[in-house]
């Protein structure tokens, strides 16, 4: 059976470090079976890519990606808290929030881009409930944040 490790190796993905905490609480919290991560931006090199509302400043195209950045940032801060990544079997549920303007309803496209890599890592094993929810701001204006509970191994 493939690693986690093994299979990040293979499509190219690189974890980045885990995202210190800009307010009171921890990246992840093991109960159980579970990790549960905080709500993760996507921060890249410490810092975001962009601010804005996702149908204004932000195209639903680059959120999209952004949401993916947030995803592997969660799967960061759950392997911490873990003890590894290897003992991360797979996702439970995916919570997406997205910063947009009232008319924007593409909020599940751009969350795509959380599940769709969850699912090319983990397989049958990433497949996960999911919310998609458009709000009007978020942290330190980020477009987008994504908060995943995952099962441990």
């Amino acid at each position: 059976m493939t690693t986690i490790s093994d299979r990040l190796a293979e499509l190219g993905i690189e974890l980045p470090a885990v995202a210190a905490p800009v307010a009171a609480y921890v990246p992840a919290v093991v109960h159980g079976d579970l990790v549960y991560t905080s709500g993760q931006l996507p921060f890249s090199g410490g810092s975001l890519p962009t601010t804005g509302k996702v149908g204004a400043e932000v195209s639903a195209e680059d959120a999209n990606l952004y949401a993916r950045t947030c995803a592997l940032n969660a799967l960061a801060a759950a392997a911490d808290a873990a003890g590894g990544l290897d003992r991360i079997a797979g996702v439970l549920r995916v919570g997406g929030f997205v910063a947009s303007t009232p008319d924007f309803t593409g909020q599940p496209g751009v969350i795509n881009g959380a599940s769709t890599v969850l699912g090319e890592i983990f397989g049958d094993a990433g497949r996960h409930a999911r919310a998609a929810v458009g709000v009007p701001v978020l942290p330190l204006d980020s477009p987008v944040e994504v908060e995943v509970t995952f099962i441990l191994a």
